[in-house]
Parts: C-alpha cells; sequence; structure tokens
C-alpha cells in the first residue's frame, strides 16, 4: 500500500470538520443544558503589603487599625487563615502570582529583590 501525503491544506479542513462537529454535537442540548450549572463563585484576591495577620479587626477585635470594609467582606465569605508566602518580602510573591511559577525555580535568581536599585 502507498501511504498518501496529506497537505496542509487537507489536515486543516479536516481538523475545522471535527471542531464543527464537536461544537454541534455539544450545542445540541441547547440553552437548558446550560441552565443547569451552579453559578460561579465570586473571588476577591487581596494582596498587601505590610499587613499583618491580625490588622483587620475580622481577625482580631483588639486591631488599632479599622478596616470596615475588609470586616464587610469577611463578614459575607469565607476567611482564609493559613496562608504561605514563598519570601518575606513581597516582589517574588507578585512574580509568583503574575507568572504562576514559583519565583525561586525560575531562570531569574537575583535581581527581584532589588530590580530598581543601581549596580
Amino acid at each position: 500500500m502507498s501511504a498518501r501525503m496529506c497537505t496542509r491544506r487537507d489536515f486543516l479542513r479536516s481538523v475545522a470538520c471535527a471542531g464543527g462537529a464537536m461544537t454541534l454535537a455539544g450545542c445540541r442540548t441547547g440553552p437548558a443544558g446550560l441552565a443547569k450549572r451552579p453559578p460561579m463563585p465570586n473571588i476577591v484576591f487581596i494582596l498587601a503589603d505590610d499587613l499583618g495577620y491580625g490588622d483587620p479587626t475580622c481577625y482580631s477585635r483588639e486591631s488599632k487599625i479599622p478596616t470596615p470594609d475588609i470586616d464587610g467582606l469577611a463578614g459575607q465569605g469565607i476567611r482564609f487563615t493559613d496562608a504561605h508566602t514563598p519570601s518575606a518580602v513581597c516582589t517574588p510573591t507578585r512574580y509568583g502570582l503574575l507568572t504562576g511559577r514559583y519565583c525561586w525555580r525560575s531562570r531569574l535568581k537575583q535581581g527581584v529583590l532589588n530590580a530598581t536599585a543601581s549596580r
């Protein structure tokens, strides 16, 4: 048997047909199938520099800093009491949040902490 060469155009046509068939198969449930999903939760992520665990009054009634908005959010949702950071300063943590990578496993091993300092 001889092997038939598939051109790029043939390949793309078959992929487009397969994708269209999958899309149409997913659409056959109609709008009623979409209504069965539970509502997605609203997530508010706050990254604050120099804010200690006991600073918001929702965590410590003896706090010297009034935080009524954070207390209101905490009263309406979930409070997380166990958090970890890869470093004692904020720059590696921000790097990890923005890139989705562990900051010390990247090729950037230095210069993260003092990025604005002159050498």
